[in-house]
Parts: structure tokens; sequence; C-alpha cells
């Protein structure tokens, strides 16, 4: 008998997921696992235990290393969809990175390097995959990992708001032009996270107090917190969300 939890299922499915060697994107993609997706698996680091948390769930892992601050290395995961790698269902756009500083003293190098990695790579995997669907006239799910600084400024973090706002408009362009296509792209806002990218926030004891005062869980947020949201987006369940950005903030944005 089918039932309202049968439509979060993904059984049958591939989930690519970016930035999958640690944090929220090895806890991202455990979960799919858990819900029954076989994942593609790709970071620059080590993926082997990623991998192991992705086959105790009885499901396969494909380890694909890349950095995406390369392009080379990122049009060579997209060649090898469909070949070496099967074709995924459902991309998740986890891969992400940060440089702090002064914006009066922030460097070109450190501007390029976060623009390249936290938009434009997303936006030439999202293209070549959306090609392969297209083509194959597939139905499939887009999540691009957003953040609290699409909605923000945020201090001393020159190019890592720029890309995250951009990556909001990014989801709702490819929103309105997929979704007639059976195509759903949304994207998660995480708040503040306890991993390596807010380390140095955590260790500020100024900085931690301060953060923990604005969110109303008077928390940080884990990788385990985001499991629910990308398994609904990523599943039939949310066939009708197109566009939405979900905030998983501990309530940081309501305050």
């Amino acid at each position: 008998m089918a039932t309202v939890l049968n439509s979060f299922r993904l059984d049958g499915k591939v989930a690519l997921v970016t930035g999958a060697s640690r944090g929220l994107g090895a806890g991202m993609a455990e979960a799919l696992a858990q819900a029954g997706a076989d994942v593609i698996l790709v970071a620059r680091g080590d993926l082997s235990a990623t991998s192991k948390l992705i086959e105790a769930a009885g499901r396969k892992a494909y380890a694909f290393q890349a950095d995406q601050a390369s392009r080379p290395a990122m049009d060579k995961l997209a060649a090898a969809l469909g070949k070496e790698l099967p074709v995924p269902d459902i991309l998740v756009n986890n891969g992400g990175t940060i440089r702090r500083g002064a914006f009066a003293d922030f460097l070109q190098a450190d501007w390029d390097e976060v623009m390249e990695v936290n938009l434009n790579s997303i936006f030439r995997l999202s293209q070549a995959v959306v090609r392969l669907w297209l083509a194959q006239k597939r139905r499939g799910k887009i999540v691009h990992i957003a953040s609290m600084m699409s909605f923000q400024g945020g201090v001393r973090i020159g190019s890592y708001p720029a890309a995250k706002s951009g990556l909001a408009g990014l989801t709702r362009m490819m929103a309105n032009e997929l979704a007639s296509s059976g195509i759903n792209v949304n994207a998660i806002a995480p708040g503040y996270m306890a991993t390596d990218n807010t380390a140095a926030l955590q260790a500020d004891p100024e900085r931690n107090t301060a953060i923990l005062a604005r969110i109303p869980a008077a928390q940080w947020g884990q990788p385990s917190d985001l499991a629910g949201a990308v398994v609904y987006l990523s599943s039939p369940a949310a066939d009708y969300v197109h566009g939405h950005i979900l905030a998983v903030d501990g309530g940081w944005l309501g305050r």
C-alpha cells in the first residue's frame, strides 16, 4: 500500500554529491543512501570514509576525485557521466570554499578561487547534467547548497556572499527554465553549521557567543540537520517545489 512516506524514498536513483569527503557533503550523501540512492561522491580529498558510509547503508558508492577549482578536473567529471559513471538522477552541488580578510586587503586570487568553486563550477556541472537529462528526456532533481550569505552580506569574507547570492539567483533562473521539463531546481541554505568552514568562528569566544545568542535554537547546526531537507528536495515528495531556497538555520533568519 502506497503511503506518503513512500514518496520520500529514492530507491533506484543515483545521486551525485560534490564536496562529499567530509562535513555537510558526507552527511547528505549518507542520508541519500539511507533513502535508497546509490551515490557518486566527488571531492578533491579522500573519499574512502564516505564510501564506507554509503556501503553501510546498503548502496553503491562511486568515488571520483576532482578539485572544483580546476576546470579541467570538472570537465573530466562531466565527461565521465554516462560512461565510467552512471548518469545521476539527483545532483547536490555542495562543494564550496571560503577565504577571510578585510575587503580593502582581499586578494584577487582568493576572490577568483571562491567564485570558481562556489558558483562557476556549479553552473558548468549543472549545465552538463541538464544537457544529459534533456537529451534523454529524463526528469531530475538539482539541490544547490546556498548559505545565510545568500540573504546577508557578512563581514571579512570577500567573494563568499557574492557567490552565494549568485547561487540563489541561479537557482531561481534554472527553476524558471527547467520546471516544464520535469527538472526541479531548489536550494538549501544552511545556517551556522559546525564544519571546517566555521572552525575559526567556533574557536573565537567573542564571535561564538555572539552567533549563538542570535540563533533561536541556541546551538550550532550539525551535518545531520540537513538530512531531511536534502532527501525531501531530492524525492518525489518535492515534485511541485521549484526555485525554493530552504533555510535550515535554527531560526537565524527569523530573528
